[in-house]
């Protein structure tokens, strides 16, 4: 040893052994958590709310008459499905909505049928079962 100088030392290294196991947990714990933030830094998605009669409208729903035969009516429930998706129409709403575009021979059909029934009981059937009849 010289006097003065200071003794070069070396650093230690401390090795810790995990086991595959453990490492693939602690990946997991990392993806998982970097998930969780991503997924909470995002947008709040808006619930879809209920359509009403006029943005029901709005998406010029096809009015039907019951004149031209089953061309004239495939056409009509096309329409119909294709406006009940783009304004979110509620299946609750649909054949409300829908036999309102009803005119001439068609609504005297939907207006006898009211009749042999309530009209509660008529715009209660599902759009499937409108569509049957």
């Amino acid at each position: 040893l010289n006097p003065g100088t200071t003794p070069v030392t070396t650093p230690s290294t401390t090795t810790t052994s995990v086991t595959n196991a453990q490492l693939q947990t602690m990946i997991n714990d990392g993806v998982n958590a970097a998930l969780a933030a991503r997924i909470g830094a995002r947008r709040p998605v808006q619930a879809a709310r209920e359509c009403s009669y006029s943005e029901f409208v709005k998406c010029k729903p096809l009015d039907f008459k019951g004149t031209k035969g089953v061309v004239e009516l495939t056409r009509w429930f096309e329409k119909m499905e294709s406006v009940f998706s783009i304004s979110n129409c509620t299946a609750s709403n649909q054949v409300k909505f829908a036999t309102c575009t009803l005119q001439d021979d068609a609504l005297t059909w939907w207006n006898y049928y009211i009749k042999t029934t309530t009209s509660e009981e008529a715009y209660a059937m599902t759009w499937a079962t409108l569509k049957k009849r």
